[in-house]
């Protein structure tokens, strides 16, 4: 990533990290709404699952500029992610409302550009992801 994507990123991370918590309701509402089928991947009270989405967010926001320090957690999340589930088809449609929320809530604020840049940056996350997916389906099916 160059540094004028790195400083559109931490922009539009300042703008909506005072609205956190509601970022994360209007994700899963809006998650839930349309995709009905995975509600069943999530626990019936999601209020610790917010608590882990913001932690993650938050991970991500400050390690924009050195995301070598977020590969590990990343790997490891993905791997968790595995045992609720979650496939690799799955990625595209969070990174999709993730960014459709955020620019509802950024309103005019918001620009094609950053839909790019959040683009290419979630799936940056969703490969690390998947990668730790597949090291731990890997590592099951050793186990077995």
């Amino acid at each position: 990533m160059d540094n004028a994507t790195i400083e559109r990123l931490e922009s539009s991370c300042k703008l909506l990290a005072p609205r956190g918590e509601e970022l994360v309701d209007q994700f899963y509402a809006r998650l839930f709404a349309e995709n009905p089928t995975v509600r069943p991947m999530f626990p019936e009270s999601l209020a610790d699952q917010k608590k882990k989405l913001l932690a993650a967010f938050v991970l991500v926001f400050e390690n924009i500029r050195n995301p070598e320090k977020i590969a590990e957690p990343l790997k490891k999340m993905g791997g968790r992610h595995q045992g609720y589930g979650t496939k690799a088809e799955h990625y595209p449609i969070i990174r999709d409302v993730i960014i459709y929320v955020m620019a509802e809530m950024a309103g005019n604020q918001w620009n094609d550009q950053l839909t790019e840049d959040w683009t290419n940056a979630l799936n940056f996350v969703a490969s690390i992801m998947v990668e730790g997916q597949k090291e731990a389906q890997n590592g099951s099916r050793q186990a077995a």
